[in-house]
This record gives structure tokens, C-alpha cells and sequence, in this order.
């Protein structure tokens, strides 16, 4: 790992305006509905994982790029904490658009147009990672510069952290540098695709089962499963760490790097009032993650404080504006 007088994280990635519609309800094929409200924010999977991992006190750069119509989210991401020093402004792109539906009852669905996430810049083929000793990638890039970064990291010994979403194609789960890879953090529906594009064993009735129609038994017996055959399989690669989030029912987590064979389960967060909106809770825990393990705290820690921060986060709007600061997530978890 590179010599650092401190940890700091590179995090790849996306930078987006997310326009949030107000709606009774997810939009159904053939309806038409009226908002109730329209409302802008800053946002992008790589921007909101930064910010949280600022947030939850790491120090973080962001590398990526913004169109002219972005600069206030390059302020409001230095404001947060997040350095801006490889965040590039293109004067002929539009920066990176979601069109966010957030129904009354705290779900969303989510449409991107990737502007200026999708230039490639010339240092993308072969990044300078000096100095970093942690780097968190996501998929709403082009994959040739996630895979630039990853390989780079894995060549210069940093620790890397990959959140596959979007998923990839299955030609492309097949083609990764795992070897890379220190940790992979996925959803259970991800965790099935990963399983399909590498001919897991597991049932077809396993796969196609609903989350929310499982019991928190059935769904660590399922989920815990494909983990291990996750694990196994002759594409994967032995040393990656392995958490799953479930959703309202928590997480697992396969730690084998430790020699540990064990998956592990934690609840989630509590929370204190009423769910508002889901859409920033990922991000929020991808990067208190990164943050906790910048500061080599033990993992159950680590995770029961990202799960805490993950249950102030969806009782508040927005995904940036969402993320608590550690001081108030650490209050809430003592």
C-alpha cells in the first residue's frame, strides 16, 4: 500500500443534477400524473459516495467531470469537505442529469442521461492514484475507466471498493479484474446477477424470489448461499470481501480475507421518524464504509456505524442533503 502520513480515498465517478418529481406514486407503463413539485439537487453516485465519505469524516477526492451548469455542485461537494482538485468543467457538455420519481411512500425510480459522466479523459487510460490508499468505483461511468482505475489500484496496492450499480452485463461480470478487487458491496438483486452470469448453481426459484416476500430467515439462508458460491466460483477471486445489503432487513457480510468463513448478519439501523426517502441510502453507506475503514476500525463497527447513518439518511430528503455528519451519527448509535 502506498506510504501516507494519512489514509485518504480517490473515489471515480459520477457527478449528476438530480431533478426529483413529486409523486403519489411510481409512474405505471401507459400513465400519465402530475407532480406536485419539482426540486433540483446535486447528486451522481460517485459525487453523493464522496460527499458521505466526507461526511463521515475521511478525507476524499473526487475525480470526474461536470458540464458550465455544474459548477455549483463542484461548491456545494468543496463545502462538504470533498476535495475538487480532479474534478474537471467541460464547456461543451451538460453535466450528468437524473430524473428522479419519489412517490409518497419513500420509493423512487430513476432515469439517467450521463452528459458529461461518459468523457474520458486522457490521463482515464492510465490515472495517477499517488498517494491515495483507497479507491471506491461504481458504474455510472464508461467501464473502460473503472477498469483503468481498478487495475491501477490493484498494481499500486490500494485498497479498492467497487459498487456495481448500475450492474454490469454478464459478458462483463465474466471479464472483470477481480483480482483487483478488495471489497464488492451489492444488493441481494445484484448478488443474483452475479450468480446468473457466472452459472451459479443455485435455483431458479431462489433467484426469482422477491426480497419482501421472505422471511429473515429464508432470506439470510438464500442470500448467505449465493454468497459462498459467489465466493467459489472460478471467475471470483478468493481474497475479495463480500457485503450484501438487504434492505430494511440489513446486511451480510463475508469477510475471508481474515481466514473467516463465517457470513454475518446485522439489523438495520432503527429509526427515529418517519421514512422520507430512500433514494441516497447506498451511497450513504458505501461511503461511511470507505471512511470507517480508513480509520482501521474493527468491521462490525464499522458497519453497525454505517447502518446508523443509513437510518438518519432515509428519514430526510434527498440524496447529498440526506448523509448525516459522523458527530450526528455517532450520537445516535451510542
Amino acid at each position: 500500500m502506498p506510504s501516507s502520513s494519512s489514509p485518504k480515498c480517490l473515489v471515480r465517478g459520477s457527478i449528476n443534477i438530480d431533478e426529483f418529481f413529486a409523486l403519489p406514486h411510481i409512474v405505471r407503463p401507459g400513465e400519465t400524473i402530475s407532480s406536485t413539485s419539482l426540486t433540483k439537487r446535486a447528486g451522481g453516485k460517485g459525487a453523493n459516495q464522496a460527499y458521505a465519505v466526507a461526511k463521515a469524516g475521511g478525507n476524499v477526492d473526487l475525480d470526474g467531470c461536470i458540464g458550465q451548469d455544474g459548477e455549483w455542485v463542484r461548491e456545494l461537494l468543496k463545502s462538504g469537505g470533498v476535495g475538487d482538485g480532479r474534478l474537471e468543467t467541460l464547456k461543451n457538455e451538460l453535466t450528468g442529469r437524473a430524473i428522479i420519481q419519489s412517490a409518497s411512500d419513500g420509493e423512487n425510480s430513476i432515469v439517467l442521461h450521463a452528459g458529461a459522466n461518459h468523457h474520458l479523459s486522457s490521463s482515464s487510460s492510465s490515472p495517477n492514484l499517488q498517494n491515495y490508499t483507497h479507491i471506491l468505483l461504481q458504474n455510472e461511468i464508461p467501464l473502460s475507466s473503472t477498469l483503468s482505475y481498478l487495475e491501477e489500484s490493484g498494481k499500486k496496492g490500494l485498497i479498492s471498493i467497487f459498487n456495481p450499480s448500475p450492474m454490469l452485463s454478464s459478458e462483463e461480470l465474466r471479464q472483470f479484474p477481480w483480482k483487483d478487487l478488495s471489497w464488492l458491496i451489492v444488493n441481494e438483486g445484484e448478488l443474483n446477477d452475479l450468480l446468473n452470469a457466472f452459472n451459479s448453481n443455485s435455483s431458479e426459484n431462489e433467484k426469482q424470489k422477491n426480497i419482501d416476500d421472505l422471511d429473515l430467515e429464508e432470506l439470510i439462508k438464500i442470500a448467505s448461499k449465493g454468497i459462498l458460491e459467489l465466493h467459489e466460483n472460478s471467475f471470483f477471486s478468493k481474497k475479495i470481501n463480500i457485503i450484501c445489503t438487504l434492505g430494511s432487513k440489513g446486511i451480510l457480510y463475508f469477510n475471508p480475507i481474515n481466514g473467516n468463513k463465517d457470513i454475518g448478519h446485522l439489523k438495520a439501523g432503527k429509526l427515529l421518524n418517519k421514512l422520507k426517502d430512500t433514494t441516497g441510502a447506498g451511497d450513504c453507506f458505501a461511503g461511511y464504509f470507505v471512511a470507517g475503514l480508513m480509520r482501521n476500525e474493527p468491521l462490525e463497527k464499522v458497519l453497525k456505524t454505517c447502518l446508523t447513518a443509513c437510518a438518519i439518511c432515509v428519514e430526510n430528503e434527498g440524496a447529498m442533503g440526506s448523509v448525516p455528519n459522523i458527530e450526528a451519527t455517532l450520537a445516535r448509535l451510542e
